[in-house]
């Protein structure tokens, strides 16, 4: 083979392993935004459908800071087996062409690098270990001045909740912070 093509071949795959690599890492990372959204319900008859809504979804009362009047709800996020299976893919496809690749670079030590592909489990494990961990979802319920119809809730979780949150309960977003 062309020593040029297979020079950037083997440039592109190692490339594409590094990204790989970074992906599966960052599957792990918590992901929190903040929000404002409003409802026209008043705080009175809001506050325990919240607390319906999160002890249905396995949160339970972790704080209420009464001087700021933030609640903390705390609940153990699930890993996605979904995704623990398409890391294990992607790292066994992946694995797969950096062994097809480097077999060409180094024929010498030839198939030896389909070992690569054995590797690919540790992905699932990895993604499967490091996000199963206690998530904090913060809320605070406040009656804007002016509207007596128009109650917004400042809150502050994982950001997958946060879109759950929004769609079950049919609140609108006033603020959306990054």
């Amino acid at each position: 083979m062309n020593t040029n093509v297979l020079t950037s071949t083997f440039i592109l795959t190692i490339l594409l392993a590094i990204g790989l690599f970074f992906f599966i890492r960052a599957s792990t990372k918590p992901r929190i935004e903040q929000m404002v959204l409003e409802t026209s319900e008043s705080e009175v008859a809001l506050l325990p459908r919240l607390q319906a809504y999160f002890t249905e979804r396995a949160y339970k009362i972790a704080a209420v800071d009464r001087d700021t009047d933030i609640i903390t709800f705390e609940g153990v996020v699930r890993p996605s087996v979904f995704l623990t299976v398409l890391l294990t893919g992607l790292a066994a496809v992946g694995g797969l062409c950096l062994a097809l690749v480097l077999s060409m670079v180094l024929p010498d030590i030839g198939n030896l690098f389909l070992v690569l592909v054995l590797v690919a489990p540790l992905a699932g494990w990895f993604y499967w270990e490091g996000s199963s961990r206690t998530e904090q979802v913060r809320l605070k319920v406040e009656v804007q001045d002016g509207e007596p119809s128009s109650t917004s809730i400042r809150i502050s979780g994982h950001r997958d909740e946060l879109a759950v949150f929004q769609s079950v309960l049919q609140l609108s977003v006033r603020e959306d912070i990054k």
